[in-house]
């Protein structure tokens, strides 16, 4: 597996209403090499703060973070190459009519030929079980199915990693199952926040984010039941020591 590294990776910025930039990560260290990376915490922790580092979505402050040794920063097209991000909501990543579009739109870059492309389009929607769908109007689809289309339009081009933010969030049931069995049956390292903590258990390594830092790191069952204890109990585990 890739190895994601975080090295004191912190990320702040300027406000309007504060003389001190906000901090929305704080000195964060992490060597990511596990298949499955669970990230749960509550809104507003620094999950997708921490998410988008991976990829130079966002550039930390101070710090580093490396992917396979390449720095997000230094190397940021290499990184984004080898690393597919998808976002909570697939309409802010699906640009185009139709499935398929969207998946061509995505191989552009790396395959020149347009027969050729359109091959490995229908290639990529087929293995998610979407070919059936790729000609249809994105507003046609149901949540779950738009964003199975957004993940195979990142899956085209084979990244390593595969970066997702709060991917069940506006899942039903049914397509939040259908999400699981998908993500479950890939290659690629992923790297995932959720809300979902029954996702979170089937991961191989889970952290809990709260107020910027990393306030648990470990096992998924432990994880899951320290987070549930400090919601429960009204606590912030920030700063805490992890068990």
């Amino acid at each position: 597996m890739p190895a994601v590294t975080f090295d004191q990776a912190s990320v702040a910025v300027e406000t309007e209403n504060s003389a001190q930039p906000k901090v929305l990560l704080d000195a964060v260290t992490l060597r990511l090499e596990e298949a499955r990376v669970g990230v749960i915490g509550a809104n507003g922790s620094g999950k997708s703060t921490l998410l988008r580092l991976v990829n130079g979505l966002i550039q930390p402050t101070t710090g580093t973070v490396t992917v396979d040794g390449d720095d997000t920063v230094r190397a940021v097209r290499k990184v984004r190459r080898n690393v597919g991000f998808v976002f909570t909501d697939p309409l802010s990543q699906l640009v185009m009519p139709t499935g398929r579009e969207d998946v061509e739109l995505s191989l552009r870059r790396s395959v020149k030929n347009g027969p050729e492309r359109r091959r490995q389009a229908s290639q990529a929607l087929e293995r998610l079980g979407l070919l059936h769908l790729a000609d249809q109007s994105i507003y046609e689809l149901s949540g779950g199915e738009r964003q199975l289309m957004a993940l195979a339009a990142v899956l085209a081009v084979n990244p390593a990693v595969l970066v997702l933010d709060e991917p069940s969030t506006l899942l039903d049931l049914r397509n939040r199952e259908l999400l699981r069995r998908t993500l479950a049956n890939l290659d690629q390292q992923i790297i995932m926040s959720t809300h979902d903590l029954d996702l979170a258990l089937e991961m191989d390594r889970v952290l809990v984010i709260e107020a910027g830092r990393v306030a648990f790191d470990g096992a998924p069952g432990e994880a899951v039941a320290a987070y549930r204890s400090w919601c429960l109990q009204g606590l912030n585990p920030a700063g805490r020591d992890a068990p």
